[in-house]
């Protein structure tokens, strides 16, 4: 006897689903994946307008509020004029041997001394720079860059004037 010939399929099935129907499913997922991602850059640069918006108006709030102590501080903490500087102590390095535990190098350069070389002691705090090191650092700070000692004190940086302040960078 012979085998019965499979029937006609009489219903649909699941592999039977028209191809259109598949791209489209696709199409929607790819556009959903699309917006997220959009949402997504929206919200990390909301986050980032806020933030720099944020600095913005505390750094004008506090110059607004605050004019003389904001310019006093920031004149404290400028570099020394080119005459204050000059006026700073020099010597001439000499070996000690017989102290070991005295620093023989420029803390900024980390270079030791040599014999006969030009050394600036900064006052107050007596540490030891090369000349060329120490004045580059003053020309922008007005503190031991060892010990953080301010070299100008604070009731020599005088208030500054209204016009000082508007003219301000």
């Amino acid at each position: 006897m012979s085998q019965p010939s499979p029937s006609p399929n009489l219903g649909p099935s699941l592999s039977t689903i028209p191809c259109h129907e598949s791209q489209e499913h696709q199409a929607i997922d790819f556009n959903v994946m699309v917006i997220v991602a959009a949402l997504l850059c929206a919200l990390v640069c909301a986050l980032g307008l806020n933030s720099t918006l944020q600095c913005v108006f505390q750094c004008t709030h506090r110059a607004l509020t605050e004019p003389v102590q904001w310019m006093t501080s920031r004149r404290l903490n400028s570099g020394l004029k080119k005459k204050e500087m000059v006026a700073l102590p020099t010597s001439t390095y000499a070996c000690n041997s017989g102290s070991p535990s005295s620093i023989s190098g420029c803390a900024i350069c980390l270079a030791e001394f040599s014999e006969g070389e030009k050394i600036r002691v900064l006052p107050k705090c007596n540490h030891q720079f090369h000349v060329a090191c120490i004045d580059k650092w003053l020309l922008s700070h007005s503190s031991c860059p060892t010990c953080r000692h301010w070299l100008k004190s604070k009731d020599s940086v005088s208030a500054p004037s209204l016009d000082e302040i508007v003219t301000a960078p």
